[in-house]
């Protein structure tokens, strides 16, 4: 008896189920009320009196073991139909990883570098937190000169010398300082400014400005340039060029781009004209070269800059510059397939 009795604690030991039905049953068979614990427990007063130790023993094994593998199993279950609430069949092939979207404005800008970056330009950075030098005195702006009020400026409170910087032109000044001719590279980055939020404006917007300094560097080199960037990213070759002011270029010159006036939002956008300013730029003056302590007897060179957001709301047809900022997943999404 004791025999048959190991025998099926070695049957416990080794018993699985893969749904409670069959738990139950394995259950049933010894822990119920005619199961075979009991015809056991029945046996024992039978059981001749100098095997009665070694019997009960037996019969609390089995019945500890049965316990224990009817706990482990309800557990083990438990924990299957967890997994299968919350992940599902894990056997079944994985949901594809959506792609993300890039922001039109990471869109636009990349645009440039990969078309600038054919005719030699680099890429160069700077500090969004710029001093007063870099920012206006380097590039011909000294204290008190009335230019400095064609950009309402956000200063630190702290430290009147520093400010957020107003145009990129601070990271050509930083360039130009470390680095001798000849010079050919642009510096995309956000600017700030204190303007009045609105559709067509913002108080920080994205720039791209560009400069090329070497011998005998020409105005004729300047629109040359200016012909193949916009022939590139707008598909557009004919562009014209009107006098303007700028404090650091000298002679200086708005670029407009004639888009057309095929449609209705042509006319809007040109305001009848069919022309669109797209960018400033004009010849790097011989102060701000010096400045940077570079020789402009020997040395000239040219400079532009332009608006990446409004590049982004041209080509892209967005009517609100605000968009741009707000992190709204229904106004990204429809960028998921723009490379």
């Amino acid at each position: 008896m004791i025999k048959t009795i190991k025998e099926h604690i070695l049957e416990v030991e080794n018993f699985t189920a893969n749904d409670k039905e069959s738990v139950e049953a394995f259950r049933i068979k010894y822990l119920g009320k005619k199961g075979l614990l009991n015809d056991f427990f029945a046996e024992f007063k039978n059981v001749p009196n100098e095997q009665k130790k070694e019997f009960g023993q037996s019969i609390n094994q089995l019945k500890q073991t049965a316990l224990n593998k009817v706990d482990s199993l309800h557990k083990s279950l438990e924990n299957n139909a967890e997994q299968v609430g919350v992940f599902g069949d894990l056997t079944r092939p994985g949901n594809p990883i959506e792609l993300g979207a890039r922001h039109p404005i990471s869109i636009v800008k990349n645009r440039i570098i990969e078309i600038f970056s054919r005719i030699g330009f680099n890429v160069s950075e700077g500090p969004e937190i710029e001093d007063d030098w870099h920012n206006f005195t380097a590039l011909n702006l000294p204290e008190y000169h009335p230019a400095r009020d064609m950009q309402d400026t956000f200063f630190v409170q702290t430290d009147p010398d520093v400010l957020l910087r107003t145009h990129t032109s601070s990271v050509q000044v930083r360039y130009m300082e470390n680095n001798q001719p000849p010079i050919r590279t642009i510096s995309p980055g956000r600017v700030y400014r204190n303007e009045a939020i609105s559709a067509r404006s913002h108080c920080f917007f994205h720039q791209v400005e560009g400069l090329y300094i070497d011998k005998d560097v020409s105005f004729a080199d300047l629109k040359q340039t200016l012909q193949y960037f916009t022939t590139e990213l707008f598909g557009k070759s004919k562009i014209r060029l009107r006098p303007s002011y700028f404090p650091f270029t000298e002679p200086s010159a708005e670029v407009d781009v004639y888009w057309g006036l095929e449609t209705e939002t042509d006319y809007k956008m040109t305001k009848g004209t069919g022309w669109l300013e797209i960018m400033g730029c004009g010849m790097v003056d011989p102060n701000v070269l010096k400045n940077c302590g570079i020789d402009s007897d020997e040395y000239s060179g040219f400079a532009f800059g332009m608006g990446i957001d409004r590049i982004a709301l041209l080509l892209h047809q967005i009517s609100d510059i605000r968009l741009l900022s707000e992190n709204d997943l229904r106004f990204l999404e429809q960028f998921r397939s723009v490379l």
